[in-house]
This record gives structure tokens, sequence and C-alpha cells, in this order.
């Protein structure tokens, strides 16, 4: 093969795929990176490139194109798993539960939407819908789990690329759609946005659950005298006594078996909702630099990188008896918690020990404290779970329904990334690695979407067929936001800041959330983002799945 015949189109040798591939991905990127009115498509550019290179005629084998679709799908998917699943059960604790139930009261009425189109628009094909509804939600992950049923159910690609198509010609009107839906909301409750800024500055349940530390000194003659294991008792909560300072200026770390006595200052670690029992039961908080006063107590951080110590509590490293050192705080994925004795520990949380160097050394040693070895991919967790993921995936769960290559993955995945210590299994993945798998996963499926797409897209899309896609893409997007956000907001009283979190996160959407912070300059949107996303992702994922198995 000569070097024109690799960049011309009709070719579907091995060096011609590859470099489509790789000027689809790299030039979709590229363009994807561009703003317009400060927000940017992100990859999903991907899809677009790989669209218009189909147009123009530039193919892969269909066998190679399924392939790679298919291991793209799987490894975006299931890295998506391993992100949320931390986050998925605690989602629905208190203070969690609200944002959820209104997440998926949108997923609900985006459903409504598409079957009311269905049954009385002028839309009739399942397959269509379906991708309309992904693109309108900017929801690749339902589109790939929608793609993927509907292959297996008909054993050919048309369906699969009409979704494509639909996909395509609702997602730039959806980015914009749920931004809108923002302003919306916005003008009819006359929001100022300085005012919601401080009201969530002022807030303090935000950080309710995040370690709060400050220092009192002892006033109270009722518990002068007491242990600390007494003072537990007294003051029901989870709290850490850091350090103590005694009337004559000495530094000690305290044990369980510590007393107290009136003129001592304690360090206390505790959540932010408990700092004000402190004050009323031990006496008022007092203004000190720790850090400034030369004493043998020092505070250092260990990563934890042996795997033996993989979902191992907190308590059993018993660092008072063997250690003669206090934890104060556990950061995971940087995420401050409380260091709790129950506190399950994970591979690469970071632990904050306060005691002498040379126990902090040697519990170094023992916990590993080596980024090294976080720099090395778990691959054999990866790969172990994608099988049982295939696996869970090709099971009958009832009524014909099956999860697939996408929903077994994801299902696998968020059970992995929350209980696979109790197998041994190692879930940890660097940001980095965890990202360069996400985004390889997701170039690779929208690449082969595009090409495969992109030979009847113009003939789909560009007639009235299309312009009713885009309309209704545009309905489906729109209506259940602002119906999300007169709840939110008429009812409920939420601020300004977390309902543009919502909508991001209910839309699983990268570039709105991107917006919401840009326009804020605080990060509570990305908190109510990061609070819907799991159970939003998951339920897209199953959303689109059973629209094709019901009807398709």
């Amino acid at each position: 093969m000569d070097l024109l015949q690799i960049f011309s189109p009709g070719q579907e040798g091995i060096a011609s795929t590859l470099v489509l591939y790789s000027f689809v991905i790299a030039a979709g990127i590229f363009i994807g990176k561009l703003k317009i009115f400060g927000v940017s498509l992100g990859v999903t550019f991907v899809l677009f490139v790989g669209i218009l290179m189909g147009h123009l005629g530039y193919v892969v084998n269909s066998e190679i194109l399924k392939f790679v679709r298919e291991f793209g799908l799987i490894l975006f998917i299931f890295s998506i798993g391993l992100q949320v699943g931390p986050g998925f059960f605690s989602s629905f604790k208190e203070g969690g539960i609200r944002l959820n139930m209104l997440a998926v009261t949108g997923i609900a009425l985006n459903v409504l939407i598409v079957l009311g189109i269905y049954y009385f628009g002028n839309i009739n094909d399942i397959s269509a819908l379906v991708g309309v509804m992904s693109g309108a939600v900017t929801n690749t992950p339902g589109l790939a789990a929608a793609q993927q049923t509907i292959t297996t159910m008909t054993a050919g690609a048309e369906q699969a690329n009409i979704m494509a198509s639909g996909y395509a010609a609702a997602y730039p009107l959806g980015v914009v759609g749920i931004i809108l839906a923002m302003f919306v909301i916005k003008g009819i409750f006359g929001i100022k946005v300085q005012d919601e800024i401080r009201e969530i500055e002022q807030d303090q349940e935000s950080a309710q659950l995040k370690p709060y530390i400050l220092t009192v000194e002892v006033a109270n003659k009722l518990v002068s005298g007491h242990t600390l294991l007494q003072l537990h008792d007294v003051i029901q909560c989870n709290f850490v006594v850091s350090r103590i300072m005694n009337k004559d200026g000495k530094v000690e770390i305290p044990y369980s078996s510590s007393q107290i006595f009136t003129g001592d200052r304690l360090l206390i670690v505790c959540s932010a909702q408990d700092a004000s029992r402190f004050k009323a039961v031990i006496g008022p908080e007092s203004d000190m630099d720790w850090e400034s006063n030369p004493t043998p107590v020092y505070s250092r951080r260990i990563v934890v990188t042996k795997s033996e110590y993989n979902g191992v509590a907190l308590g059993s490293l018993r660092l008072h008896n063997g250690y003669k050192l206090n934890a104060t705080r556990v950061n995971r994925a940087g995420v401050d918690l409380l260091a709790s004795s129950n506190l399950r520990l994970q591979m690469g949380d970071r632990i904050t020990v306060v005691g002498n160097l040379d126990d902090i050394e040697r519990l170094a040693q023992r916990l590993g404290n080596s980024m090294k070895r976080l720099n090395q991919p778990n691959l054999i967790t990866i790969f172990v779970g994608i099988i049982l993921g295939i696996v869970l995936g090709s099971i009958n769960v009832g009524f014909g329904m099956k999860l697939g290559l996408a929903g077994g993955p994801l299902v696998v995945a968020i059970l992995l990334s929350r209980f696979g210590y109790k197998a041994k299994l190692i879930t940890y993945t660097s940001s980095s690695a965890s990202l360069l798998l996400r985004e390889l996963g997701i170039c690779l499926f929208l690449a082969s979407v595009g090409i495969a797409a992109g030979k009847g897209f113009a003939e789909a899309v560009f007639n009235p067929t299309g312009m009713w896609w885009v309309i209704w893409g545009f309905i489906i997007t729109v209506v259940p936001l602002i119906v999300v956000g007169l709840i939110a907001r008429g009812k409920y009283k939420i601020n300004y800041l977390t309902i543009m979190g919502l909508f991001s996160g209910g839309c699983t959407d990268p570039p709105a959330l991107a917006y919401a912070n840009n326009s804020t300059g605080n990060d509570a949107p990305a908190v109510a983002y990061s609070t819907v996303y799991p159970l939003t992702m998951f339920l897209r994922v199953v959303a689109a799945q059973a629209l094709i198995l019901c009807l398709g």
C-alpha cells in the first residue's frame, strides 16, 4: 500500500484504519476545546468529526469497527463505574436524598416525553427517539447502552446508526438547553447570584461532615479530672483530641486514659455541627497556633500503599498502644474524612497522624507510604471486573432484559469500587490513569459511532424528520429541567447554585457544570453535581436500554 492509499477514502487496511481513528480523535479533541460563549463541547466533538469523515467516504471494516466500538464502550463504562461507585451509596444519605429524587423526577419526565412523542407525535422510530433523548440530556453512556442493546436484538447496524444520528442532531441544543433552563429559573424567581453565593458561604450545612479543627481551653470544673474516654460519654459524638497543652506549656499526645484539667488546651478534630458542643461543655474556643510552638510533637500525612491494609478498619491499627500516635483525618480522593475507629481504609488514603517523628516513621513503613506503588495500575481488578461485567450483562434479568455490555460492567464496577476490598481486590487507580482509561474508551467509541453513522447522516438529519429530531430534543432537554427547577426553588427553596449543579449532574453534562462554576466562582454547583451524578448516570443507562427492550 502506497502512501496516498493510506489517506484515501474507502480503504479498509490496518494502516488506513489506524490513521483514520487517530485523525478523528485528535481533530475532535482539538475542536472540542474551542469555547463558544464560554462553553465547549469537549470530547463529544470526536463524534461529529467521525460523522464528517464517514460522510466523505472513509470507512472501517465492519468487524474491526464493531470490536473497537464495544471495547471502547466497556473501558469507558467500567471506568465511570469505578469513579462513581464510592459515592453511589452515600449519595442516598440524608442531604442527598432530596437532590437525587429531583434528579430522578427529571429522568422520569424525559422518558414520559419520549413515550408521548412515540405514541402521539410524528416520530414512531424508538431507535431514533432514544438517540434524540440521549443527545438531549447529553448522556453518551445511555446512547452506548442502547446501541449495544439494539445491535444485539436486530443483529444489524442500521438502527444503531439512526440512533447515533438522532444523538448528534439533539446534542448541541442539549448543552444550550441546560444553560437556558438555568436562566429561565433565575428569571422566574428574580434570583441574584451574589445573594445566593453569600447564602452558600454562610450556610454550614455543606460542611457538616467535614473535619473541623478547633482549640478549646478547659474552663468547666465539672469536667476537670475527667479522662478522654469519660469525655466521649459526656459529648456523644465522633471526635479526636489531637494534642493537649497543660498549664506549664508542655504538649503531649493524649490517650483514652489521659486526664484533662482546668487551664489545659485541647486541639480537637470533629464535625462542624458538633463544634458548639465542646464550647458548651469544656470551655471557650482559644486562638492558638500550634505549629508555631516548638514541641516534639509533629503532624504528618501517611499514604496507604500496601494492599494488605485495603479494607482494614482504622481502629485495628492500634495507633495509641502500638505507636503512641493519634490519627485526626483521612483524605480520600481529595475529601477529608473524620478518622473514626470504624472507618475502612482504602489504597491511596492519606492519614494525618500526630506524634513523635520516629513513631510516625515506623507507621509509615508499615502502611507503605510509597507514591511509586500508587502509580502502578491495578490491571488485575480492571480485567477481572470486565469479565464479571460481561457475564452479568449476558444474564437474562427478567422480561427478556439483559444489562448488556454497557450495564453489566457498570454495575460490577460500582460494586467493586465499594465492596472490592472484601474480596481483596484493589480498586484504587490514580486520577491520571483513570482519566486516561475513560477518555481513551469514550474516544474510541465516539469515533466508531461517528464513522459508522456518517455515510447516511446528511440524508437522515437534513430533512423534515431531522428538523423534528432537533425540536423534540430541545423539548426533552428544557421542559423537565424547568419543572424540576420550579419544584426545587418554589417548594424546597434550594439555593440557585445547587440547582445549577443539579441540572448539570442530572444531565451528566460537564460543559454545563463548567459554565456554572465559571459564572459563580463557587464550588456549590460541583457539590450538587457529584451528589446526583452516580445515581443519574446509572438510571440514564437503564432508561435508554429499557425503552429499546420494551418498544424496540
